[in-house]
Order: structure tokens, then C-alpha cells, then sequence
């Protein structure tokens, strides 16, 4: 089971990389804008592979290019190492 996050420093990074805290969830969001719907989708399934291996799953939300997401670790009640990680890969995906 995944602790909660305790160095907040980690995030830094990501809120420089257009992740936003969410204070009221302990949580981090992204919105990831593509230029198609092709395109976001196919990012949607090399996550989801990523996702699936590390058994943490993101909450996601797509229309069309655009697909929101926030990340939080349930089991932890609030942010963990594995939402930093899967951030991290997310933003290495969408390049």
C-alpha cells in the first residue's frame, strides 16, 4: 500500500509543468490538449499500459483533443509517490 506523500518538494516539477495542485482533494490535475482526437486517444492507451503495470489508475476525463486528469492516491488519502511517477510518465508520453 502506497503512503502519503510527505515531501512535497517532488512536486515542484510538475507544477511547473502545467500540473495544478488541488488543495481540497490532496491531489494534482493536468489538462493535456493534442491535436486530435486520434492522438489523445492512442496517448489514453500507452497510459492506461503504463497504468495498469504500476496497478495505480488515473481519473481521467476525455472529449474530443483534450483529456483532463487527476491524480490521487485513494488507499493513501491524498497524494503518494505513485501519482509523482505517473505524472512524470504522462508528461514523457504526451512528449
Amino acid at each position: 500500500m502506497a503512503e502519503k506523500l510527505t515531501d512535497r518538494s517532488v512536486l515542484e516539477p510538475l507544477l511547473s509543468n502545467g500540473w495544478a495542485l488541488d488543495a481540497a482533494r490532496d491531489a494534482i490535475a493536468k489538462d493535456f490538449v493534442f491535436a486530435d482526437f486520434n492522438e489523445a486517444f492512442g496517448w489514453m492507451t500507452r497510459t492506461a499500459l503504463v497504468a495498469e503495470k504500476m496497478d495505480h489508475h488515473p481519473e481521467w476525463f476525455n472529449v474530443y483533443k483534450t483529456v483532463k486528469v487527476t491524480l490521487t492516491t485513494h488507499d493513501a488519502g491524498g497524494l503518494s509517490d505513485l501519482d509523482v511517477t505517473l505524472a512524470r510518465k504522462m508528461d514523457a508520453l504526451a512528449g
